[in-house]
């Protein structure tokens, strides 16, 4: 069974063309979105920094994407993600993959409750032309709608 990424990714959890300053500002919006949707309490966003602050800028998985994540941990409530599109790409660190324009959100309960999401990103991620419609996405729902419909061309 195919994950639908729009099923998982409430409203309340997207953004799109955000203005941040800096890579930490960009964290701090994708936190907001996981914790709009639930899925985890503010101190989870401080533990996504805290993860970049000590182990650099391996969550940037792709030429400008970041995926913002930490650790199972008490302030996870449930697996769940947020999208956050900004407006102008900011400079994480990464070699090779910045800057980053993309940054998802990504919380779990255990190391093995987010694998069906995170394989249904993964085939996200590889559609060229789908990945670039989500980052032409200039609304909310246009990045739910997107997903949905990329989520219903991979199960056909």
């Amino acid at each position: 069974m195919t994950v639908d990424l729009a099923e998982e990714l409430s409203v309340e959890a997207v953004t799109t063309a955000a203005h941040v300053a800096d890579w930490r500002e960009a964290i701090r919006l994708a936190g907001a979105g996981l914790v709009a949707s639930g899925a985890t309490t503010e101190a989870y966003t401080d533990e996504m920094i805290a993860a970049v602050d000590e182990l650099g800028p391996y969550i940037v998985i792709a030429p400008g994407l970041a995926l913002a994540h930490s650790r199972p941990s008490p302030a996870v409530t449930r697996t769940g993600l947020s999208w956050v599109g900004l407006a102008e790409p900011v400079a994480f660190g990464h070699k090779t993959n910045d800057p980053v324009d993309l940054v998802i959100g990504l919380a779990a309960l255990d190391h093995d409750g987010h694998i069906e999401v995170m394989s249904a990103l993964a085939g996200v991620l590889a559609d060229d032309e789908g990945l670039a419609r989500l980052r032409a996405a200039q609304t909310p729902d246009e990045v739910l709608a997107t997903l949905h419909e990329l989520a219903e061309a991979a199960a056909a």
